[in-house]
């Protein structure tokens, strides 16, 4: 009896720390996937020299998900630009962008989405140059959040404010 007496303790004192490292592991893995699509977005109009976006996928909000599509790739008569999709992203709860992913919002058509050129570089619609963040947190650990940050070289990385401080700012 007192060995599972001393077992049970340990489940109940160390049951709170293992649900903040599965919420932890699940904003990284969706930071991880962004970031992958981000990537594959900005490689993709590299190599065919064009336009290319990762945007919401409804509602111009980043929590339905994101989508991976080309610019206009062909111009059909009554229909106007066609676009290409390659993959999207469905819904990410229980990861939610706080502060309802306002990074990424072009000032002139305050449409969220990230373009990146033929270049490769992320601009706006306007042609101005991107850099910004977006912020995941995780609706059962309130307190845990992540950064993922794009950089004027075009290079992301994932930020933790509570190890690095400096580094997120």
């Amino acid at each position: 009896m007192a060995v599972v007496l001393i077992v049970a303790i340990m489940a109940v004192v160390t049951m709170p720390r293992l649900q903040e490292q599965i919420a932890a592991r699940e904003i990284e893995t969706i930071a991880r996937r962004f970031i992958a699509h981000a990537h594959f977005a900005r490689n993709q109009a590299m190599q065919l020299g064009e336009s290319v976006f990762i945007t919401p996928r409804a509602d111009n909000a980043w929590e339905t998900g994101w989508l991976v599509k080309s610019g206009c790739i062909e111009k059909v008569a009554k229909i106007g630009c066609v676009s290409k999709s390659w993959f999207s992203q469905e819904k990410i709860s229980p990861i939610y962008f706080k502060g309802g992913g306002k990074g990424f919002t072009d000032p002139h058509s305050n449409q969220k989405g990230i373009l990146f050129n033929a270049a490769g570089a992320a601009k706006t619609g306007q042609g101005g140059f991107v850099a910004n963040r977006l912020i995941l947190g995780h609706q059962r650990a309130p307190d845990l959040e992540r950064q993922l940050i794009l950089g004027s070289g075009g290079r992301w990385r994932i930020c933790d404010p509570s190890t690095d401080a400096k580094r997120c700012k």
